[in-house]
């Protein structure tokens, strides 16, 4: 009951849909920001939505090694935890740890079928078989098509969605469709593209493609204290 509560009161239900149904196998989301801003927070909360759900969630980084990226996993449960009084903590934890993999790289040294060898490994010894996949620090650059293409692949393959971060800067001017350039060239791979952006001492998140763009759908707001996602 009490996973079924968080997930219920989740509210990046209010883009449209549950964070879980946004994204189908071999679909891809992007979360933009400019560095600082909350990309690898919010990664993990979606993360961890799915994890209550007891779905099996590859966490790739390009950035940070294994027991920094469980130390973020960590603060953000334990935030979560705070801000709706659980009192089932160690529970909890338990019951979502084993459905996450970490797995790192330098972003130097990263390529796909790098990624596909371990990846297999993985599941052709029942170690771990993923459902969903997140890459965090993966360069938006102007060879990242190509890898991007080989992901897609890679996730219809073996039936998974990814969401990616996507590293913006201040000083750049947005295309005409007003989307950041890192998404121009790579639009079209993507299904769903959520932004943070900065407005006074608030961080709103807003939804640039898929469900929630509607007008009817109010942008959702990140506490910059906490790095969640406010309740309405």
């Amino acid at each position: 009951m009490l996973k079924h509560d968080l997930m219920m009161r989740n509210p990046l239900r209010l883009m449209g849909q549950e964070a879980e149904e946004m994204l189908t196998a071999g679909e891809f989301g992007a979360l933009l920001a400019r560095a600082g801003v909350g990309k690898t927070a919010l990664l993990v909360q979606l993360s961890l939505n799915s994890l209550l759900r007891g779905k099996n969630v590859l966490h790739i980084s390009l950035r940070d090694p294994v027991h920094k990226v469980s130390v973020w996993y960590k603060e953000v449960f334990n935030r979560i935890a705070h801000q709706y009084a659980i009192q089932q903590m160690d529970q909890l934890w338990d019951f979502i740890l084993p459905h996450r993999f970490i797995m790192t790289f330098r972003v130097e040294g990263f390529t796909v079928p790098k990624l596909e060898e371990r990846l297999t490994d993985l599941i052709e010894q029942e170690i771990f078989i993923p459902q969903m996949m997140l890459i965090d620090g993966l360069p938006f650059d102007d060879s990242v098509r190509d890898s991007l293409l080989e992901l897609k692949a890679l996730a219809k393959k073996y039936a998974m969605h990814a969401w990616f971060t996507v590293r913006t800067h201040r000083h750049e001017i947005p295309d005409h469709d007003g989307r950041p350039l890192q998404l121009t060239q790579v639009a079209d791979l993507f299904e769903v593209a959520i932004q943070l952006v900065p407005v006074g001492k608030q961080v709103h998140v807003k939804a640039l493609k898929g469900k929630g763009t509607a007008s009817d759908h109010p942008d959702l707001v990140l506490d910059p204290a906490t790095m969640l996602i406010e309740n309405p």
